[in-house]
């Protein structure tokens, strides 16, 4: 154990192993099922039949490197595009959410000629060296220094961030403002910004939805400022907020590039970035080819194809619509009856449910959260917490959890906060 301990292991002290899954059901060595609840890369159900029948027919007639041309290279591509704005045209296929914006990163500073980068406070984008360096969440744990050319912007957390009050317009541009002080403040030192990233809803920083106006704010400062506008959708992208196939959509914004992942091939290591031409013509001039042995391999492109075929054909951004709606107002009915029960939040399959040992203070409820999950667990409910305070349940479950799941969720997390109370 102690060669390996800076590896993560969920569930320590009684780990599971899960031997198969099907839709949002995950099984153990003993045949013990467990509803999933927070498996977002299984993003139309595990082992849904039509992506396994699309991979393994590929698989069966050809895989290779990006050496040779191949349609699937093509027609996800152009699907890909299709759930965007017509300025987001050129597609780079990569393998991790990882290597999206890492590529994203080098795609900015390429055309803007700025290193800089501004990110938000407890931000996630990527375990690559050049991410952890814009990924709060990581390098304020590991007590990293934060690197000269980054700005943490404050992320826009409404409940608990340094501006507080129901989501609005006011509290939009308060957030922004923070923004433009910091690019001011970089400026008055010589440096210039490349590019502003952020999560369209954060979710390592505790499953955030931004206020009214946020984005579209922060966009006009980054823009006049040089720098262009990244939309990281590796965790919220392809429906999960039910209203858009992107989250950024929420916002009324158009990004200059976007990284997609994670749910993408829906278990399958597929990626991608998507930008402009004019971006994608700088990336070339600089004259760096730029080439990716398995990005975009035809088993890859043919698991994102089924995935969003999968997602169009079964209704799935509108169900996470009326499944999001439905657990969120179960998880509003608990509230008066259990303190403890600070926030609840989100959009779609996409929701944060923030536990606090006192709703006046709103101190983090940590060990309870932790407490919670364990519990869950028991009753063959699988989910996590994050957070920088590791206080909010988060459910991002595979966009086929219904409203039965929804109802034993909450049925059984309304037993466990009563049993705590009494």
């Amino acid at each position: 154990m102690s060669d390996w301990e800076s590896c993560k292991l969920f569930f320590r002290s009684d780990p599971i192993k899960i031997i198969r899954a099907k839709g949002q059901y995950m099984y153990d060595e003993k045949g013990v099922k467990y509803l999933d609840c927070m498996n977002n890369v299984a993003h139309v159900g595990h082992c849904d039949d039509t992506v396994v029948k699309s991979c393994t027919e590929q698989m069966a007639v050809l895989n290779t490197n990006n050496r040779f041309l191949h349609d699937n290279l093509v027609l996800c591509a152009k699907r890909l595009t299709a759930t965007l704005p017509d300025s987001l045209a050129v597609c780079y296929f990569v393998n991790s959410g990882s290597e999206a914006n890492d590529l994203a990163l080098r795609l900015a500073r390429a055309y803007t000629k700025n290193e800089d980068i501004i990110c938000l406070e407890h931000a996630y984008h990527g375990h690559l060296s050049s991410l952890i360096n814009i990924s709060p969440y990581k390098f304020e744990v590991g007590k990293f220094p934060k690197k000269d050319w980054v700005h943490v912007a404050p992320i826009p957390d409404v409940y608990r961030g340094k501006h507080r009050g129901d989501a609005s317009p006011e509290l939009g541009e308060l957030y922004s403002s923070e923004v433009r002080d910091l690019i001011r403040d970089a400026e008055s030192q010589g440096r210039k910004i490349g590019a502003f990233i952020a999560e369209s809803a954060p979710s390592c920083g505790g499953q955030i939805m931004f206020p009214p106006g946020y984005l579209k704010s922060v966009y006009k400062h980054v823009r006049e400022a040089g720098g262009v506008c990244i939309a990281d959708e590796v965790q919220v992208g392809f429906g999960r907020v039910g209203t858009h196939w992107w989250a950024f959509q929420l916002q009324d914004v158009v990004p200059d590039i976007i990284t997609v992942g994670k749910s993408m091939g829906n278990g399958h290591p597929v990626s991608a970035v998507v930008t402009t031409k004019e971006i994608a013509q700088s990336f070339r001039d600089i004259g760096m080819e730029y080439f990716n042995t398995f990005g975009g391999n035809p088993v890859s492109c043919a698991a994102a194809l089924s995935v969003m075929e999968v997602v169009e054909r079964d209704g799935l951004i509108a169900h996470a619509k009326a499944t999001g709606d439905h657990t969120i107002s179960l998880l509003n009915q608990l509230k008066p009856k259990h303190p403890n029960i600070g926030d609840v939040r989100g959009q779609g399959l996409f929701i944060g449910v923030e536990l606090v040992e006192d709703r006046e203070t709103k101190e983090p409820a940590t060990a309870l959260a932790n407490h919670v999950i364990t519990r869950l667990k028991e009753s063959k409910i699988l989910m996590s917490s994050d957070g920088p305070d590791r206080n909010v349940l988060k459910l991002k479950p595979p966009m086929v959890f219904n409203k039965e799941d929804a109802n034993f969720f909450v049925s059984v997390l309304d037993e466990i906060l009563t049993e705590i109370e009494e």
